[in-house]
């Protein structure tokens, strides 16, 4: 099972103010900031409405994002460019990160079984699918 850890931090006017979105694992992918693991999502950034809740990040947004990426506008400019010249080569090196990064092994090893109380304030994802984890790195 693969496993992107989110954090989100709600500002003190949310719902009328955007989260801040963020993930917990490294993450190779071109609309994400692979040192800070930010996330550049319109949605979210600039066209946020106060009519969006949590779940339309976690079941909507943040999987589109993933699963379709935008080389266009990265904040990881190493991965649009894999992304957009050898997409073979991309795809590989999206699959190592996740088995690097993103399986439960690779978190018992980072030694992350141990939930603290910083932990407890962090949101699993789970899993999307094994097609879309390959992808969605």
């Amino acid at each position: 099972m693969k496993h992107a850890r989110i954090h989100i931090g709600l500002p003190d006017h949310y719902p009328y103010k955007s989260p801040s979105i963020g993930f917990m694992n490294k993450i190779f992918h071109p609309n994400i900031d692979e040192l800070s693991s930010s996330v550049c999502l319109d949605v979210i950034n600039q066209t946020w409405s106060p009519m969006f809740e949590l779940i339309n990040i976690f079941e909507t947004f943040l999987p589109q994002l993933l699963c379709y990426p935008n080389p266009n506008d990265p904040l990881n400019g190493e991965a649009a460019a894999l992304l957009m010249r050898h997409p073979k080569e991309y795809e590989a090196k999206v699959k190592d990160y996740v088995q690097r990064f993103a399986t439960k092994e690779a978190a018992d090893l980072a030694g992350d079984t141990n939930e603290d109380d910083e932990d407890a304030e962090m949101s699993d994802m789970g899993s999307i699918t094994d097609d879309d984890d390959d992808r969605a790195a």
